[in-house]
């Protein structure tokens, strides 16, 4: 099986330059999986950083919102992953700098023991500097198969 059938791609934020001023929020998308993942891709941006946090969203709407804790690693120099680091509801603040990748992977018995099915990421503009960036978000190891496009998939 191939990672692409084994994570439900969805759009996040679409790149943009001053992806992250204010306040953004991800597409809320429902987690029926096993955890939902988020890529944050800062291209070019060499002041800028934001708080990233994760909330539990009770419809796709959503009407009610509640932060839960995640796990994340980063990678700033070519193919070089950082370790995962833990944090609470809280979240966490991202470096200055260009050419980053942020992997978020949150368990969906959190998103559940909040009460809620929806998914979303947050982030709070913390040194505002424009940076050129974007969010993919997905759904890893789906509760169901995805019906194929054709029959002859």
């Amino acid at each position: 099986m191939s990672v692409n059938q084994e994570i439900h791609w969805v759009k996040g934020i679409d790149p943009v330059a001053n992806a992250f001023a204010g306040t953004v929020y991800s597409d809320v998308f429902e987690l029926w999986g096993h955890e939902a993942l988020f890529i944050i891709y800062k291209g070019v941006g060499t002041t800028g950083t934001s708080i990233v946090t994760v909330e539990a969203c009770s419809t796709i709407g959503p009407a009610a919102t509640t932060a839960v804790p995640f796990r994340y690693r980063t990678c700033t120099t070519g193919d070089t992953w950082g370790a995962w680091t833990s944090v609470a509801n809280t979240g966490f603040l991202t470096t200055a700098g260009s050419s980053q990748l942020y992997e978020i992977r949150v368990d969906a018995g959190d998103v559940g023991a909040a009460g809620y099915g929806f998914v979303r990421l947050k982030m709070v503009e913390s040194a505002a500097s424009a940076v050129l960036g974007g969010v993919l978000c997905g759904v890893v190891a789906l509760r169901y198969r995805e019906q194929p496009q054709s029959l002859i998939d």
